[in-house]
């Protein structure tokens, strides 16, 4: 007689709680939803009082109300003849086209130099480095602007590029990662061949940063392009204004002609909204193949 073992139901398998990631999921969107909100709000409302009329805005409507006409570009116009940004867009133009440069320039020589370089108190200086990042710009000015002042370049194009050429750290660390990627076996290879450290750096390394120089000309373009108070410090002529300055002298001429205002702001807006949108892919991917290095 055989014996034969019981045969035990098969377990059915457990069902996982569906309330949890349900949960989460509505947490995710509803986030995702208030922060376009925070951002898009205020873009909004300066685009609708771009298209109003003197008489709507000064009638107390809401800021989210139509404007009457869809179609009024008068205030754009006046923007951009009053305001002078032709002007404006060329001083901006010629400083990022120094500021860009320089700061590709000497931030991939200075992370070339860092990485490829064994040199005294060499993490001394990536101590200080990483303290000029955690200072405050703010509280060094009373400094810089005495050096600027005694150079001679105070109410010059050249003070602003002179300041942002030599206080980006970011790029620094950027290209310093990218840096770090590149096998050493280069750079021995090119001694060999008689190449010294500069034609490694130029033959060599710079052709290989590509990702790094696009991601740092994107950044460093569009912080530039926005910034206001090193322009309106250290270029307080009408001539030498910038595409932001040029929005904070709406305030002197046309006093609360909001309308104006707006349809300025919106014009500075587009060039940088349309180059993030269309460039920002490289960032992303500039960002994380660094990080990955």
């Amino acid at each position: 007689m055989t014996l034969t073992a019981p045969v035990r139901p098969q377990e059915r398998p457990r069902s996982r709680p569906r309330g949890r990631p349900r949960i989460s999921t509505a947490l995710t969107y509803l986030s995702l939803v208030v922060a376009s909100a925070v951002v898009l709000l205020p873009l909004l409302v300066v685009f609708l009082t771009s298209l109003k009329s003197y008489g709507e805005v000064s009638d107390g409507q809401g800021a989210l109300a139509p404007p009457d006409d869809w179609l009024n570009f008068s205030n754009y116009a006046t923007a951009f003849s009053d305001g002078h940004l032709l002007q404006a867009f060329g001083n901006t133009a010629f400083i990022l086209l120094f500021s860009i440069t320089g700061t590709v320039i000497i931030g991939s020589m200075t992370a070339y130099a860092i990485d490829r370089f064994d040199f005294r108190l060499k993490k001394l200086v990536m101590a200080l480095f990483l303290i000029a990042t955690l200072v405050p710009a703010v509280t060094t000015q009373v400094a810089t602007f005495q050096v600027v002042n005694g150079f001679g370049l105070f109410n010059t194009r050249w003070a602003p590029i002179l300041l942002y050429m030599g206080t980006d750290i970011v790029a620094i660390y950027i290209f310093l990662q990218f840096i770090r990627g590149i096998p050493r076996s280069l750079d021995e290879a090119a001694r060999l061949d008689g190449a010294n450290s500069f034609t490694i750096y130029r033959k060599i390394i710079f052709p290989l940063l590509k990702p790094a120089v696009a991601t740092v000309v994107i950044i460093k373009g569009i912080t530039t392009y926005n910034d206001f108070y090193i322009p309106f410090l250290y270029m307080p002529d009408e001539d030498l204004g910038t595409m932001s300055t040029a929005l904070f002298r709406f305030k002197g001429p046309f006093g609360a002609h909001w309308e104006n205002i707006s349809a300025g702001a919106v014009l500075v807006i587009v060039p940088t909204l349309v180059i993030f949108l269309f460039l920002q892919r490289y960032i992303y991917n500039g960002f994380a193949q660094g990080a990955t290095k």
